[in-house]
């Protein structure tokens, strides 16, 4: 017990002192909110607040009388024939434009990472379209698609009828087309940098076990591939809900019932100041692309879940 008692304090002296953390200054508090202040601002300017009066509109029956109706300005707009047109044809689009985009920038990213000749002039050509301005791009699409245009001479020539590209169902077409010359270039240089960020060492590897161009392809580099291709499908997917510019200087407010989309639907309704409709509208639009981006996050998860393990 004697020992007991000398070896315990001399233990305790041995124990070093805990170090106090130093209290921060009151002016190195001050600065990063000083910094962050401005644009909590602005967030709150131009999305929160905007964001609730879109809510407080949705609800109420019109910004004059403001009687509260809560939901039946949803059921007004899932009722009505123009809103239901316009989603569907966005939906259509969007499922159309989306995996080609995401499935053709991978592919031209793969072909420039093969190593093939001519690899600056390729991908340049394919970011000169970011580069051009909307209204040039709709007017070079006009002169090939109008009835009287450039495609149909060549169809013409081959003994085929002319189209009526812009006022027929092949409109839909058209806009696809235009959606992926604008955006593919883009897509193309993100895969392009998530490739160069693999590891040749996993690649030779699997080449010294055997394993062929499609195995290496699927186990390795689409795993490794998995969130670019969640973050482009975003991309892409929000793009395509903002493809109202091109159908609009194409086709003007009321197009072809095929390329009738919900941005049309948006702005004529802001035209008639039917603002508790456009609110409802609107946030089942954006209600819609929170739980088709919510599958995308469970499907890159699940491919992609071993990856970082």
């Amino acid at each position: 017990m004697a020992a007991v008692k000398k070896i315990a304090p001399k233990a305790v002296k041995e124990c070093p002192p805990k170090e106090k953390k130093p209290k921060m200054k009151f002016r190195d508090k001050i600065f990063p909110l000083a910094c962050l202040t401005p644009s909590f601002i602005g967030v709150m300017i131009f999305f929160i607040v905007p964001f609730i009066v879109i809510i407080y509109y949705s609800m109420v029956d019109n910004p004059i009388n403001k009687d509260f109706v809560f939901l039946d300005n949803f059921i007004s707009v899932l009722k009505n024939t123009a809103f239901k047109k316009a989603a569907v044809n966005t939906l259509k689009f969007s499922a159309m434009a989306v995996p080609l985009a995401v499935v053709l920038g991978m592919g031209l990213a793969m072909l420039l990472d093969s190593r093939i000749p001519f690899v600056s002039q390729f991908r340049t050509s394919f970011l000169c379209p970011m580069m051009v301005p909307v209204a040039s791009v709709v007017l070079i699409w006009q002169v090939i698609f109008h009835y009287n245009g450039t495609l149909n001479e060549i169809l013409m020539k081959f003994g085929a009828d002319r189209v009526d590209w812009l006022k027929s169902d092949k409109a839909m077409i058209v806009i696809v087309v235009l959606f992926l010359w604008k955006n593919l270039g883009y897509n193309m240089i993100l895969f392009l940098s998530a490739l160069n960020n693999i590891s040749k060492d996993q690649l030779e590897v699997a080449t010294l076990e055997g394993a062929g161009r499609w195995y290496k392809f699927v186990h390795i580099k689409l795993r490794h591939l998995s969130p670019t291709i969640l973050f482009v499908a975003i991309l892409s997917l929000i793009n395509s809900f903002k493809v109202f510019r091109e159908v609009y200087l194409l086709t003007g407010d009321y197009p072809y019932d095929s390329v009738y989309m919900l941005q049309h639907f948006m702005n004529n309704t802001f035209r008639s100041l039917d603002y508790q409709k456009l609110s409802a509208a609107a946030i089942i639009m954006a209600l819609v692309i929170v739980v088709i981006i919510g599958i995308l996050f469970i499907a890159e998860n699940k491919l992609g879940e071993d990856v970082e393990q």
